[in-house]
């Protein structure tokens, strides 16, 4: 491969920056290395003053080459609009955000300078105006957040916006503060995004969150919404009736999964008024979209099909899949067409072409085949001539097309280096962009060569089911895309997130979305004491004690525990063998102390009206409890253990105490309110079938996930309403249990127990009509201190601190160090003196 190399040092040092630009050209990839020399040789030449205050790692990574790499042909995705009226559509953003304010900024857009296609923002004020001079709409969006966030301490999230600016606005002298993204591409959105956050939005959220991208520099974004109306064209055309449809296509909570071909037909059948509407919907994304700059990836076709396909096409050649999850044969199974199959490339081709009257083409295309599905073999040919069918159906459709695929798939250990290879080799180089999916717990990249030389982007995926829990690894994100970069011979092209879930710990997406522009890693107690800064507009210092607190404890996952599957207590199915074993990888101490700064912070008046504080506040009080209910939980297990009925009633009273005041705490907070999930699942029904179908939906998906609980508790929220008419009712249930069992001598039922469960409250939830609120109820300061002073105490006790602090199950190795001290504690708790080799030998605990 032939190819030309960009290389941009840049040294920060006193508040200077100093920046040195090398053209290197060498024949073949592999000297790449040679460049890199040559760069760090330039490093050497500069004063010895400046080097000495970079360190090793960073040195390493300014001397890699990390801004472009020319021998990709990716040129031609550019935006389609023009920089004038990216200009105004940014300037259009500025308003919506600011209002009268935005009047203060002005935007001017130029090309880019040279062939890099790497957006460029300079920013220079005088006070009164700020002029942000850009590449692209996105550019300009970014310098904007830039400017909000660095100079006027603002932030624009998720949870809300914190936009108080100064007046005057801070000064920024000729020649400004230029700031270049560090690669091509920011991508967003897993495929899952779709169902899990975004399934009930209307233009209006939609408006906000394509605002909230820009401003975050995401200029590849995943457009996946409105693709059942062109699908359902296609299949029309060749002879599909509506009921084969109906039967294929998956509920509105759904459609992920059946997009994917894991399942069909499970939440359906989709209502006509959906799919019109879904596709109006999808004109006013992509056209936003575009206005800004960016360049949406649209679904392509994976050869997920009907099954009515053999009644059709009796010729045709399929593949049945295996079992996703265990759904029934009605849903299961899918169908996927071979890959040599002429029908393969007929339908693929129409779809695009549909795609293509209907929306216009942007060349980015997202496919998947085996997401959780297994191949029927593992022969490399086989693999290949997936790889190409695929690609090939693109390009008949649209010759400049570029197939955008999931990572995912590599975290099956079904791949190996030669199925990986075979199919990321079947498309010519350039012509495919891998997602690194999960880089930030197990990248793929370094264990294939850099995906065998085809560009790919490193994406954190950090959420599974859109579940609630203070949680990340911020460590990995903060180092993690730069070491990619200096990976020999790198591919990479980009960061992305891609959580299947949103509106969860913003900091780890901030600090992600930062590396889009960042020369280096953060040193993180500076970057959290200004994020908290940005966050709330004042300086506070219990305020920055307890971000500080967060950031050694919940947010220092680096265990490698993913986080796919908490088992948090509270909203996992109760059980008693084996017991439930919470996740925790930190000192619980870090999380309560910093609960407690943040309490003390709420008497300041500077906060007590913030909106993102008060998230906050709820949040961190929301996980603690959470938290505080496993030592509840031991309790009743040990008391049904020791036959103690009378702490088995103290530990199941206090439990569902617990329950009440956690569904209170969260019903003062209009993020994590039931009702709306409900309200908005039901505002997309013409009729009161339809929207009782489309409220199944939501309350199935969060709760059973499937008509028999087959991925139960895996989007679990914790939500008020879903607490006290969902999770307490289980609790409940499973308490009286217990307790009857000791009062009649009997033993405990498991198998009996679910079966009850699941007729008395987990089905009946899912078809219940009960009305949930969708406006905040009280006032969560008075509600937060409140349920502090009640259960700040059992935080402290000696038993519950121990017990914690060494369930370190995403360490590997529960009690570790201090085993044999910790079997003395526990068995201390059942009022004996006894050492044991493990904890599975002491008699009458939960294990």
């Amino acid at each position: 491969m032939h190819g030309t190399y960009l290389t941009t040092v840049i040294l920060r040092h006193e508040g200077r920056t100093l920046q040195d630009n090398v053209k290197v050209k060498n024949e073949k990839s592999h000297d790449r290395r040679k460049a890199a020399w040559e760069v760090t040789a330039l490093l050497f030449q500069m004063e010895s003053n400046t080097r000495k205050f970079i360190s090793l790692m960073n040195w390493l990574l300014l001397a890699k080459l990390v801004l472009a790499r020319q021998d990709f042909p990716l040129d031609h995705l550019r935006p389609k609009i023009s920089l004038h009226d990216q200009r105004q559509a940014a300037q259009d953003l500025i308003d919506r955000v600011l209002g009268d304010r935005g009047k203060a900024f002005q935007v001017v857009l130029r090309p880019p300078p040279g062939p890099t296609n790497l957006d460029i923002f300079t920013l220079l004020s005088d006070g009164k105006k700020v002029t942000i001079t850009a590449t692209s709409g996105i550019a300009a969006a970014m310098g904007f957040y830039y400017y909000l966030k660095n100079y006027c301490n603002c932030q624009y999230t998720w949870a809300g916006a914190q936009l108080h600016l100064p007046d005057p606005l801070p000064v920024i002298t000729s020649p400004g503060k230029t700031v270049r993204a560090t690669d091509r591409f920011r991508y967003y959105q897993n495929v899952c995004t779709v169902s899990y956050s975004f399934v009930w939005w209307s233009w209006e959220r939609w408006e906000r969150e394509i605002d909230w991208m820009a401003m975050n520099g995401i200029n590849l974004p995943l457009a996946f919404t409105g693709q059942e109306a062109i699908f359902q064209r296609v299949y029309i055309k060749l002879g599909f009736t509506k009921e084969d449809l109906e039967a294929h296509f998956g509920g509105a909570a759904f459609l992920a999964w059946a997009r994917m071909g894991n399942m069909e037909g499970w939440g359906g059948p989709l209502a006509q008024t959906w799919i019109d509407a879904q596709l109006i919907l999808q004109h006013q994304i992509l056209t936003r979209m575009r206005s800004l700059g960016m360049i949406p990836v649209v679904p392509g076709f994976a050869g997920h099909v009907p099954k009515a396909i053999s009644r059709l096409y009796p010729d045709s050649k399929y593949i049945v899949n295996g079992n996703w999850c265990g759904f029934p044969r009605q849903y299961c199974c899918t169908y996927l067409l071979e890959f040599t199959d002429p029908l393969f490339q007929t339908i693929g081709t129409m779809f695009i072409q549909e795609m293509e009257a209907e929306f216009g083409l942007d060349h980015v295309y997202n496919a998947d085949s085996f997401n959780e599905l297994t191949p029927k073999s593992s022969d490399p040919d086989y693999i290949r001539s997936s790889g190409k069918a695929i690609y090939n159906a693109m390009v008949q459709a649209d010759p400049e097309a570029i197939w955008l695929m999931q990572g995912w798939l590599f975290q099956s250990s079904f791949w190996k280096p030669p199925q990986i290879e075979a199919l990321l080799t079947s498309v010519p180089q350039g012509k495919m962009i891998v997602l690194d999916l999960f880089a930030e717990i197990s990248p793929i990249y370094s264990r294939t060569n850099s995906f065998y030389g085809q560009p790919f982007i490193w994406c954190m995926l950090h959420n599974f089911g859109g579940t609630i829990e203070l949680f990340g690894d911020i460590e990995s994100i903060n180092k993690g895309p730069f070491y990619a970069r200096m990976f020999p011979n790198s591919t990479m092209v980009g960061t992305g997130l891609t959580p299947e879930g949103i509106n969860q710990n913003e900091i780890v997406y901030e600090l992600m979305n930062e590396n889009a522009w960042a020369s280096g890693p953060w040193n993180l107690t500076e970057w959290v004491s200004h994020f908290a800064l940005s966050r709330y507009g004042t300086s506070d210092e219990n305020i920055d004690m307890a971000w500080q607190l967060l950031k050694k404890s919940v947010y220092n996952n680096t265990g490698n525990f993913d986080g796919h599957s908490f088992d948090v207590v509270l909203t996992t199915r109760p059980r008693l063998i084996p017991p439930l074993n919470h996740k925790i990888w930190y000192n619980t101490s870090d999380l309560y102390q910093a609960w407690s700064y943040l309490v003390k912070a709420s008497a300041s008046a500077s906060l007590q009206n913030n909106t993102l504080f008060r998230y906050d506040l709820v949040d961190v009080t929301r996980n603690s409890l959470q938290i505080l209910s496993i030592m509840y939980y031991v309790e009743i297990a040990s008391a049904y253990n020791n036959n103690d009925s009378i702490k088995l009633q103290d530990g199941g009273t206090k439990l569902l105490k617990l329950l009440d005041d956690l569904d209170v705490l969260l019903g003062s907070d209009s993020h994590f309110l039931l009702g709306n999930w409900i309200k908005d699942a039901r505002q997309w029904g013409e009729n009161e079938t339809e929207q009782d179908l489309l409220e199944y939906n939501a309350r199935n998906q969060i709760t059973l996930w499937g008509p028999n609980g087959e991925i139960r508790d895996y989007a679990a929220k914790q939500w008020s309403g879903l607490i006290a008419g969902y999770y307490k009712p289980r609790w409940e249930l499973f308490i009286n249990n217990l307790i009857a069992c000791l009062a009649k001598g009997t033993k405990f039922d498991q198998t009996k127990f679910n079966e009850d469960n699941f007729l008395q409250v987990e089905q009946p939830f899912t078809f219940s009509k009960t009305e949930y609120p969708s406006q905040p109820k009280g006032d969560s300061i008075p509600i937060v201190l409140d349920i502090y002073t009640r259960y700040y105490p059992d935080t402290q006790s000696e038993f519950f601190n121990h017990l914690l602090k060494f369930s370190m199950e995403g360490k590997k190795g529960f009690m570790k160090k201090a085993k044999k001290w910790m079997i003395k504690q526990w068995h201390h708790y059942s009022r004996e003196w006894k050492y044991y080799d493990s904890v599975k030998d002491i008699p009458n605990m939960p294990w």
